[in-house]
């Protein structure tokens, strides 16, 4: 139904939303028609009072019939503010009124012409009738009809998870860019604007139907007073004026008699009156008037008279009248804001004023959807998969970073330069099928965590991998990607390679398996490749560089804090980078010279020394800023400076996820210092956040994590962590909000929220502003039982399947013992075990996890 909606809202806007913000812009200005009239036009529309007073109707309309020569119809008199009397002559045939004069009510003198009348007049035609008579009646009519759709929808469409916080709904985050704004901008002024639309709609519809008109009277109206002749309801006669009977009797207009009948009904608190003559003689006339202490400009009295007598036949007043009758009455009061007084017209105007704002941002978030949709349609038709026959190649890959995915499609590149069709397919999307009809495979996979498969990989090990299939007639290879850190080296690979051979696949030749994106192993495998298809063997897969940084920031996010100091840091590359959230880099850290200075001195030697190392000159202290320091260095005691500069194995890298997006301009990241038990500060950890000085240089480079990237498509996220953890949400939130996607939960872990709650005030702000729907926290230490996030989302198991329902995807970001277990735990639990596996298949669950 949301999608539904969604499209309807869209297509209907880009539409019926000119209409809207041409009657939007002509209503506004129309609404002030007299006071901007009465601004250029002084000399005319003012006049000076009379202690007099003004002319009864009988010798104003004797004076003004004799300048004008010509019937009067209407008269429209101010008794008492000096305002000129608007009087209305004879309509010409077909014409529903006629002329416009102005004359002074004082002396029945006719005034001059009123500069800008046509102009309003224009723009009373255009709001009613797009200046095209009944035909734009009818596309106004449905367009204001649209507008109780567009209202209602977007209410629906917007809803947010904290209905209850204002921010939410009315506050505007100025420094968004592009789409974010733009769907911002409408949301939140179609919030401000929302109930000012629908009056508008509600009761500019009066004019455009008349089956509209009629149910308002019947459901409003006050039944007729016993005694009294029921009012008739006024026929819509916008194309034209009624026809007239050319054998009815001549009209015939007591004025006097009129006149003693409006004072007697009125009294001394007469303040204007307008009276309506009906064209031919045998009809009553309409004598609406205003008193002094009336509640709005258009609260009028009503007398239904004869015009040749002044006999009443009918006296309604406003005041006795029951409140919805009066509102009835004030169908135009309401539209216009008069009802609310002056301030109530203002703020209508402005709302009115408005309404373009909908009709460009709308017209601008079209086009940027357009745009994406354009771009996902060139991106297809740039993977063209041949067409599958006996000699295809079947290539597999299963990845978690998105490595293995690279050198999956470039290996296929270089079978398709030897002129092999290929078909590639992720590992989990493989079937008993695709393994029997195969004759030839390549499996790129990755090993996540301590022999994991990745997730894309978990549906195949689960229903295919130890199935008992004969692939006797498969011959295929095997690229791993493992890290030697872990125990079980390749772990997922190797049993992948196990099965296959108890199948009975052949192995075309031997597995190859990389450490850490080896370029050593990855030549050899294209190598290989080119000798099974005598081609050229293709450059192997070059990890990006490590770049210079510099780090321009350092805040401490946890003072006070019980558990170890975190640290939210700035850096900024010396050449243009670009990433996207979910991304990682990797650090290369160096020993802090204290730690050098004690390891050094314990050897007896001189930090001075100069050693070579790979060919280059340093000081032992340089050189030894990069090696692994054994935390007992006995057996080094004796060794000259290079002796143990060359038994030391260099530092590795440390991955740490990025928490900010490419659009910030500085790339963050959220570290906790690690200290070991001897009270020495962990490697990385410690050159980042003690030993590296502000606006020093590390080396750097960044990470594909695909695995973690963005969910394609507006579907709902529910981002899970704790700790540091909330680095790689913080990016991914951050890209959710840059691209104006507004269903974001975020169920957050840490010690005690005093001192824990990292990036609080950030988090807090989106929150307030919308971007992010829900926030639920777990302060474990703020109370005697812990609370962890898995428990919080245990809490809200209803909410949470409700937002899987809907195609939610989840991530998780943060310590692999205890809290990503836990989250596995209560997933399980909620969803079952089999739905959690389907969810990581189809990249619904993401982890990102150390």
């Amino acid at each position: 139904m949301k999608k539904t909606l969604f499209q309807l809202h869209w297509l209907f806007g880009i539409t019926a939303g000119l209409v809207l913000a041409v009657m939007g812009i002509t209503g506004a200005l129309y609404s002030f028609q007299d006071e901007l009239l009465s601004a250029l036009n002084a000399d005319v529309l003012r006049v000076e009072v009379r202690p007099d007073g003004v002319l009864p109707p009988a010798e104003l309309v004797q004076r003004v019939e004799s300048q004008q020569h010509d019937k009067v119809a209407m008269l429209w008199v101010d008794v008492r503010e000096g305002e000129a009397a608007r009087i209305f002559f004879t309509p010409a045939p077909g014409e529903r009124r006629g002329p416009l004069r102005y004359a002074d009510p004082y002396t029945g003198q006719l005034l001059g012409e009123v500069s800008g009348q046509g102009f309003f007049t224009l723009m009373l035609t255009l709001h009613r009738f797009l200046a095209m008579g009944d035909t734009g009646r009818q596309i106004t009519g449905a367009s204001t009809l649209l507008l109780v759709f567009f209202c209602l929808s977007g209410l629906y469409l917007r809803w947010p998870r904290h209905a209850t916080n204002w921010r939410t709904w009315l506050t505007l985050d100025w420094a968004k860019k592009g789409r974010a704004f733009n769907w911002d901008l409408h949301a939140v002024a179609g919030t401000w604007c929302l109930l000012f639309y629908l009056l508008f709609a509600l009761t500019g519809l009066f004019w455009s139907y008349e089956w509209y008109r009629e149910g308002l009277n019947r459901l409003l109206a006050d039944p007729p007073v016993a005694g009294q002749p029921q009012p008739q309801l006024k026929k819509d006669r916008r194309s034209g004026a009624a026809s007239i009977d050319p054998k009815a009797p001549a009209l015939n207009v007591d004025y006097d008699a009129i006149w003693a009948s409006l004072r007697n009904a009125a009294g001394p608190r007469l303040a204007s009156y307008n009276l309506r003559l009906p064209p031919v003689g045998g009809q009553p006339a309409n004598l609406f008037y205003l008193l002094d202490n009336a509640d709005h400009p258009r609260a009028f009295d009503t007398l239904v008279l004869d015009p040749a007598s002044g006999k009443v036949s009918l006296h309604e007043r406003y005041s006795d009248k029951s409140f919805k009758a009066q509102l009835l009455q004030s169908v135009y009061a309401l539209h216009v804001g008069e009802y609310f007084g002056l301030v109530g017209r203002i703020v209508l105007t402005l709302a009115s004023l408005a309404m373009p704002v909908f009709f460009v941002t709308g017209w601008l978030l079209y086009l940027d959807r357009r745009r994406k949709k354009r771009q996902v349609r060139a991106a297809r038709r740039h993977v063209t998969p041949d067409e599958v026959n006996s000699e295809s190649w079947l290539i597999g890959y299963a990845s978690q970073s998105g490595m293995a995915e690279q050198l999956a499609w470039q290996s296929a590149g270089q079978l398709q330069a030897a002129g092999l069709p290929v078909q590639v397919k992720a590992l989990g999307t493989l079937c008993e099928e695709d393994l029997r009809a195969a004759r030839r495979a390549l499996f790129v996979v990755s090993t996540f965590g301590d022999a994991e498969a990745p997730d894309n990989a978990r549906g195949f090990e689960r229903n295919v991998l130890g199935q008992p299939l004969p692939l006797q007639t498969l011959s295929y290879a095997l690229l791993a990607l493992g890290d030697r850190q872990y125990p079980q080296f390749c772990g997922f690979a190797r049993r992948l390679q196990t099965w296959l051979t108890e199948r009975g696949a052949r192995c075309a030749f031997d597995p190859v398996e990389v450490d850490n994106a080896d370029q050593a192993a990855l030549q050899q495998w294209h190598q290989a490749l080119a000798l099974l298809t005598g081609t050229a063997p293709v450059s192997a897969w070059q990890a990006p560089r490590f770049g210079n940084w510099s780090l321009t920031r350092r805040e401490l996010l946890n003072p006070g804090s019980q558990g170890q100091p975190v640290y939210l840091l700035g850096l900024q590359a010396q050449e243009p980078a670009v990433w996207e959230a979910g991304d990682l880099v990797e650090i290369m850290p160096l020993n802090g010279r204290s730690r050098v200075d004690a390891f050094v001195k314990g050897l007896g030697l001189d930090a001075d020394t100069r050693v070579q190392v790979e060919g280059v000159g340093e000081t032992l202290a340089q050189a030894l800023a990069g090696r692994q320091l054994p935390a007992v260095g006995g057996h080094l005691v004796g060794l000259h400076a290079q002796a143990v500069v060359d038994a030391l194995v260099p530092l590795g890298s440390r991955d740490y996820s990025i928490a900010s997006i490419a659009s910030d301009g500085v790339l963050e990241l959220i570290v906790r210092q690690e200290r070991h038990p001897s009270g020495d500060l962990g490697v990385g950890s410690g050159w980042l956040t003690e030993y590296l000085p502000l606006d020093g240089t590390l080396s750097l480079r960044l990470k594909r994590n695909s695995g973690f990237h963005m969910p394609q498509g507006n579907v709902p996220m529910i981002l899970i962590g704790n700790g540091t953890g909330l680095a790689g949400l913080r990016s991914l939130l951050r890209a959710r909000v840059a691209a104006g996607e507004r269903r974001n939960w975020l169920l957050y872990g840490e010690r005690n929220r005093a001192h824990d709650f990292l990036c609080g005030n950030e988090l807090q702000g989106l929150l307030a502003a919308g971007d992010l729907a829900r926030l639920d926290l777990a302060f474990s230490r703020d109370q005697a039982e812990k609370i962890y996030v898995q428990d919080v989302l245990l809490q809200q198991a209803a909410l949470f399947e409700r937002w899987m329902d809907e195609g939610a995807c989840v991530y998780v970001c943060g310590s692999l013992q205890g809290m990503a277990a836990g989250v596995d735990a209560a997933l399980a639990g909620l969803l079952g075990d089999a739905a959690v596996q389907r969810l990581i298949e189809e990249g619904r669950y993401r982890r990102d996890v150390y």
